[in-house]
Order: C-alpha cells, then sequence, then structure tokens
C-alpha cells in the first residue's frame, strides 16, 4: 500500500465499525487510538499514513462524493437512499451488517387497495418502491420507532431495516416484502479512483481477500 500518502477512510460508526475493525487490522491500517473508546471524530494511523473518520453512516456517502474522503464503509441501504450526485463507485460488498429493508404492518392489515401512508426513515427508496408497483403512498417520514406507527393508526405501514424480526414482532407487526438485502459496502470517491490508484486497489484487494468475493 502506498505509504508516502494515506488514504483517508469515512466509517459508519455502530455496528458496522465494529464489525468492520478486524477487516481495517487486516489490511495493516490501524488508529493510534480506541475509535469505538474514544469521544474523538478523527484518527491518526500507526501506518501507512491513514486516516480514519468515524461519522453517521447518512453522511459517508456526501463525505466520500465531494472529496473529503478517499472511500467510506457504508451501508447499501445508505446508498440507496442517497440523493447526491453520485460521484463515487461501489466498489466492494464487505459482507458485514447484513440485513434486510422490508415493508411491515399489522397481520390484519389490507394494503391491497388504494393509496397507502407509509412511515420510514427511507423515504427515496420507499417511494420508488411503491411506485414501481404502480402505488400512490404518502410518505411519513420518522428517524425512529417505525413500528408504533401503524399501531397510533399514523400510517398503514412502515418501510424499515429488518435483522431478527424481534422487533415487528414485539410490536405487533409482521414482516412482508423485502425490498432489497443489505450489508456494508466499500465506496471510492472518482477522482480518488484516479488520482490514488495504486493505494486505493490495495485496500480493495486486501479487503477483497478478506470477505472472499
Amino acid at each position: 500500500m502506498n505509504t508516502t500518502r494515506g488514504l483517508t477512510i469515512a466509517l459508519n460508526r455502530g455496528r458496522i465499525l465494529k464489525e468492520f475493525l478486524p477487516l481495517l487490522r487486516a489490511c495493516d491500517i490501524e488508529p493510534t487510538e480506541d475509535l469505538e473508546a474514544s469521544r474523538k471524530l478523527v484518527f491518526e494511523t500507526k501506518t501507512g499514513g491513514h486516516r480514519l473518520v468515524v461519522m453517521r453512516g447518512s453522511d459517508v456517502p456526501t463525505y466520500v462524493e465531494h472529496g473529503a474522503a478517499d472511500v467510506g464503509i457504508t451501508g447499501k441501504d445508505t446508498i440507496m437512499e442517497y440523493e447526491g450526485g453520485g460521484h463515487f463507485y461501489e466498489r466492494l460488498d464487505l459482507k458485514i451488517g447484513a440485513c434486510r429493508l422490508m415493508t411491515a404492518a399489522p397481520p390484519d392489515a389490507d394494503l391491497s387497495q388504494g393509496p397507502l401512508r407509509v412511515a420510514t426513515k427511507f423515504a427515496n427508496i420507499s417511494r420508488r418502491y411503491f411506485e414501481s408497483r404502480g402505488r400512490q403512498v404518502t410518505i411519513i417520514p420518522l428517524s425512529g420507532a417505525m413500528e408504533i406507527a401503524p399501531l397510533m393508526d399514523l400510517a398503514d405501514c412502515i418501510v424499515d431495516i429488518v435483522d431478527t424480526g424481534n422487533t415487528l414482532k414485539a410490536n405487533g407487526l409482521v414482516a412482508l416484502d423485502t425490498i432489497a438485502h443489505i450489508s456494508s459496502r466499500l465506496i471510492v470517491n472518482r477522482a480518488s479512483m484516479k488520482t490514488r490508484f495504486d493505494a486505493v486497489q490495495a485496500l480493495v484487494g486486501t479487503l477483497r481477500n478478506q470477505v472472499g468475493s
């Protein structure tokens, strides 16, 4: 890997960060401090001159697209929802953070006819999904606690990330249609793909060997 000038790597904090750290170590990239324990957001690395930046997953594509980060790690759902110009490449499925993006509703809900009220934080994905099926929808944006929206008659159904399904069940909902299978992806700034080609390719190659893609 190019050691004269390291890459700036944007990392999705939370579960994805925790699962990605072993892959990062396999690339011989190790922060000088504990990313999970520190309250800092920007970290230098022990080798290679790389810089790690920890942020909300929804911000990762923005930093990569605008060149503030060379590469980024975030969920496929975030990439699908992103409204930017797409000035980045999706290079690798890291096969971590696996889950499903699904519709869900109370078991007795009749969703077969008429316009639907859909509660979700994935407004763009949800609109495209229902419109592709010829359904008229009103999107009700929520940042959390989607599961209670149908119970409070705020929405007919929800679109949300489903892992085990236990939260849905606990709140009287059933999972319905799978919109997409989600996992964490490596994205690369288009300019960095050209100007930092060797460093980016070295990172992608090592990660690909680790995840078996």
